[in-house]
């Protein structure tokens, strides 16, 4: 018996610290649970809800009618085309920022108003743009005293698909800064250093080099973008109001509306939503790891 206990394997002691972690991030978890899971998993199952409960598919299938196509296809082209130019001018502003020579001083700066400005939307944001770009804006008042330059009579109109794509570009473009500057961080100087040692040219450098280490990276930043501006509602509805007929404000008008009131198309169209950004995050995810495993 004794040399039984002396040989059986002691217990291991109690991790209390490991207790604590799973404590600390207990807030998150419900956070999760109450604003994110519930709330998709109530969406999804009213969408194949009627009124008084019964199962249905007729809230799917009214996804196909043409007002709602057309409201998808607004959506999708504003999505892709804030999504593109988001991109490209983020991309070449990171390109400034890290390896411009600029002062250390100007990229912090400017990474930390990008912080700021990814998360500038909704009213405030839309009552900044009406100041500054709408018909008695101060840009507007001043090209106009100024310059002799009417943006009215040239056709432009901030209550547009122009104008809410010009004030997506607010967010965008910064959101894509924060997202590719680590990229760019992780290409290693040799890289440049061999391709001008090999006789390369900067811009060999950058289509031969540099870019395709960096596509997996471009590739998810713009699903990312194109997700963002897809699930945007509130700086969409703050600015255009109903003129404009994208999905987010669609929905809004079947679930809060009074003339529109559908709540279970709503539903519908909100899974609709989740779906298209859903996957549009699940590209980013995937490309990103690629892009981290180039770069490490």
């Amino acid at each position: 018996m004794d040399h039984l206990a002396m040989t059986a394997p002691s217990r291991p002691p109690l991790r209390i610290g490991q207790h604590l972690t799973w404590l600390g991030v207990t807030p998150f978890a419900l956070f999760a649970l109450l604003f994110l899971i519930l709330p998709t998993l109530k969406i999804v199952i009213a969408s194949f809800r009627t009124p008084e409960g019964a199962f249905t598919l007729a809230n799917i299938i009214r996804l196909a009618t043409k007002s709602i196509i057309d409201a998808t296809l607004l959506s999708l082209k504003l999505s892709v085309l804030t999504a593109f130019f988001g991109c490209a001018i983020g991309l070449l502003l990171a390109i400034a920022v890290t390896r411009g020579g600029l002062p250390g001083w100007f990229r912090s700066a400017t990474l930390t108003f990008s912080g700021v400005a990814s998360n500038f939307a909704g009213v405030p944001l839309a009552f900044a743009f009406i100041a500054t770009l709408g018909r008695l804006g101060l840009v507007t008042v001043l090209l106009r005293d100024w310059f002799g330059i009417n943006l009215t009579s040239l056709g432009f109109n901030l209550i547009s698909f122009t104008g809410l794509a010009i004030t997506y570009l607010y967010f965008q473009i910064p959101l894509m800064l924060l997202i590719i500057t680590p990229a760019l961080d992780g290409l290693k100087r040799e890289w440049s250093e061999a391709a001008q040692t090999l006789g390369a040219s900067n811009i060999q450098y950058w289509r031969l080099v540099a870019l395709p280490v960096l596509w997996p990276a471009l590739l998810g930043s713009f699903a990312l973008l194109f997700a963002n501006a897809f699930g945007a509602v509130a700086t969409a509805m703050a600015l255009t109001g109903s003129s404009l007929s994208i999905v987010p404000i669609m929905l809004f008008a079947q679930i809060r509306g009074d003339v529109l009131q559908n709540p279970h198309l709503g539903y519908a169209l909100a899974f609709g939503m989740i779906l298209i950004t859903g996957l549009a995050n699940l590209i980013y995810i995937l490309l990103r790891v690629r892009a981290e495993r180039w770069l490490k």
